[in-house]
């Protein structure tokens, strides 16, 4: 008898391979908005352009808004068309959207959650998507907590036949800490912390997955990295847009909650943290959480030293007279909302004692870009 081995390597999953996922359904509550439109769809169609998706694939959108299936999909490629500078595939759209359905309903009521455990079960039978789901919570923060109780108790919570189901949170997570906190307790109530997906989807962009990689797999830098050699670190989060038609979320959220708590902490965090043990996702998880640990306190009475605040006005952009924050749509014409901040932060740890961070945001700048800079001290 002959004993064959395989190269070690070859029993690895190989990077270079795309991997290619079960078969499910995405359920996207909000599907009418801004981040179903402008974020998750592109992002789906980007991958059924790669071949990513597996053929028993189904992605349902749930919004109060009266509308058909064709509908829904008409929508949908309207939005990709005019994001696409190389427009939208005519093969791979028919495809990908043979797969996408919408259910008018609303979130507060029960009937809403029977109607779409009936319509998953349908689709399992059609689309072959084998009781796996995903529910991707794109909807207003004040409704999470009811979308959640009532996909427990119309027993969602689980995979059907054996299948798995998932929960993902987009940001804000809470308004403060103790609206996070209640959250969390109204998501464990109903699923287990391996089904829950806290995310924030500006970690896709790719100036923030290369920051690790600069820092960890480059010996220049790292050994620089610290208050030895560094002046300061300016992040900057800027837009060129205004808040287009989310008036109503801008004005309970403003720019402080917007990005800065959530985008910007996380660029923060990536580039403070000291090297993880493993780069796996707890391991990053928890140095992370030791840089925000250590960040200075800015007490109330420091406020003004620390922050900046301010408010786009009506003016020019691209040669087209835009209106100020205050003459949006579902803007209080008094608002004191921030649509620009900026923060001089500290981390008071051995690495960075001392080096000031100063962080910004803003809507209608001069130019969109998400930067890092590192400014380093003079030579002596």
């Amino acid at each position: 008898m002959v004993e064959t081995r395989l190269p070690a390597e070859l029993l690895r999953d190989d990077p270079r391979i795309p991997k290619t996922p079960d078969p499910s359904a995405i359920v996207i509550f909000g599907a009418s908005g801004d981040l179903t439109a402008r974020k998750l769809m592109p992002a789906l169609y980007e991958l059924a352009a790669q071949r990513r998706l597996p053929m028993e694939f189904a992605v349902v959108g749930i919004a109060r808004t009266p509308m058909s299936h064709d509908e829904f999909r008409e929508k949908l490629r309207r939005s990709l068309k005019g994001q696409r500078p190389g427009g939208v595939s005519d093969e791979v759209w028919d495809s990908f959207s043979a797969g996408i359905f919408y259910l008018a309903g609303d979130s507060k009521r029960a009937e809403t959650y029977r109607e779409l455990k009936e319509l998953l079960k349908k689709l399992d039978g059609e689309r072959g998507t084998q009781g796996n789901r995903a529910f991707y919570l794109a909807s207003s923060p004040t409704l999470f907590s009811t979308i959640v109780e009532g996909l427990g108790e119309a027993g969602m919570n689980e995979g059907e036949d054996g299948g798995w189901a998932r929960l993902v949170v987009e940001k804000p997570f809470g308004r403060d800490l103790e609206s996070a906190r209640e959250l969390n307790v109204d998501i464990r109530r109903y699923f287990e912390e391996t089904q829950i997906y806290r995310i924030d989807h500006y970690l896709g962009k790719e100036t923030v997955q290369n920051i690790l990689a600069l820092r960890f797999s480059n010996s220049i830098f790292e050994p620089l990295w610290s208050q030895h050699y560094v002046d300061h670190v300016q992040i900057t989060v800027a837009e060129d847009i205004g808040i287009g038609g989310r008036g109503g979320f801008y004005e309970d959220a403003g720019a402080l909650r917007d990005i800065i708590q959530n985008h910007a902490m996380q660029i923060l965090c990536l580039t403070a943290m000291e090297p993880p043990a493993a780069f796996d996702a707890e391991s990053v998880r928890e140095e992370k959480v030791k840089v925000l640990k250590a960040a200075r306190r800015i007490s109330e009475d420091e406020v003004e030293d620390f922050a900046v605040r301010g408010q786009y006005t009506r003016g020019w952009v691209w040669g087209e007279e835009v209106p100020g924050y205050r003459e949006e749509e579902d803007v209080a014409p008094g608002s004191k909302t921030e649509t620009y901040v900026a923060l001089k932060l500290f981390i008071d740890n051995w690495r960075w004692a001392g080096v000031p961070f100063y962080v910004r945001t803003g809507k209608r700048l001069p130019k969109r870009v998400t930067e890092i800079a590192i400014q380093f001290k003079p030579t002596p």
